[in-house]
């Protein structure tokens, strides 16, 4: 019996202990997030993508690019954009908007193609670049403090 009261008593010294150190601080990483190469290499190939998109789309509505290659381009642009690995919040949770986003484009073109109903998908793509768009307002002062500017994806 005194054997187990001796380690439980040591437990709660050593649990003790380290709840001190955790809640003192001592135990916290220091982490100071900084403009990594990976966001700004995020920022630079999502604008590529998006300006690139933003042409076939002008020349597939005027009637000079066909809607299938309209849709290639958007899936790849979504399938380059997965691939990017941002290490702040903010871009994480851009990139996964803008990869919904190029998604349900290319799904609307591709029913748009098929003479099918693009609106819905229409509406979600827009709907998840309208909150991308929040999300990097939002984000911008403090990224730019940070080192990156994401103005030129607003």
């Amino acid at each position: 019996m005194r054997r187990i009261g001796l380690t439980a008593a040591g437990l709660l010294v050593i649990v003790t202990a380290a709840l001190a150190l955790v809640t003192s601080g001592r135990a916290r990483p220091n982490l100071a997030h900084t403009c990594s190469s990976t966001d700004r290499q995020f920022i630079d190939t999502a604008r590529t993508n998006m300006a690139a998109l933003g042409l076939w789309a002008d020349q597939y509505e005027s009637g000079d690019a066909d809607g299938m290659d309209v849709v290639a381009q958007a899936r790849a642009g979504a399938k380059i954009v997965r691939g990017m690995g941002p290490t702040d919040s903010s871009l994480a949770q851009t990139k996964r908007l803008l990869v919904g986003m190029l998604t349900e484009y290319a799904r609307a073109v591709q029913a748009q193609e098929r003479h099918g109903n693009a609106g819905p998908h229409m509406y979600r793509a827009y709907g998840l670049a309208n909150y991308a768009h929040t999300v990097l307002t939002r984000a911008r002062t403090p990224l730019l403090k940070l080192g990156c500017d994401v103005g030129p994806l607003l």
